[in-house]
This record gives C-alpha cells, structure tokens and sequence, in this order.
C-alpha cells in the first residue's frame, strides 16, 4: 500500500477544475484510490466525491493507494496535489 499525508497548499483547494484534473489523472490507474479527509473518504475516480468532501486550501488529508500501480499512481497523485497552484 502506497500512504502519504499532504497538506492542500491551493488557494481555491480541490474546486472544480483541479477536482476534474484529479479524477482524470486517478481515473488512468488500476489501483484502489482513496482520498482520507476529516471524517469523510473521497473516490477521487469520481469528481462528485472530491466536490462533496469540500477540500479547502490547509486541509490536512491521507492519500492512499492499493493495486497493481500503487507506486507509481501514489507518486503521480501526490505530485498533483502538492504541484496545484490555482
């Protein structure tokens, strides 16, 4: 299992386009993605999830990978997230 704890650093945190880019990107691997937020666990395959979490700039949130790709899919992820600079 791929883990790692991140920090949201955008502004605007997980709204819509950085949201539908993160679905996207997730959507391309073969592994079990969840996204750990609060009390809350995010699909983030689906945008409709990452939106209803309402992840904000400071969030504290837990990346977590399962699969075939984990690695690399965690690695790619946890790029994205920490790269967002909207």
């Amino acid at each position: 299992m791929y883990e790692k704890e991140l920090v949201i650093a955008n502004k605007t945190g997980l709204h819509a386009r950085p949201a539908a880019d993160l679905t996207n990107l997730c959507q391309k691997f073969g592994s079990s993605i969840k996204i750990l937020a609060g009390k809350s666990e995010v699909n983030p395959k689906s945008i409709i999830s990452i939106l209803a979490a309402g992840i904000k700039q400071g969030s504290s949130i837990r990346l977590q990978v399962t699969g075939a790709d984990e690695q690399d899919a965690g690695k790619a992820i946890s790029e994205f997230i920490m790269g967002l600079k909207e």
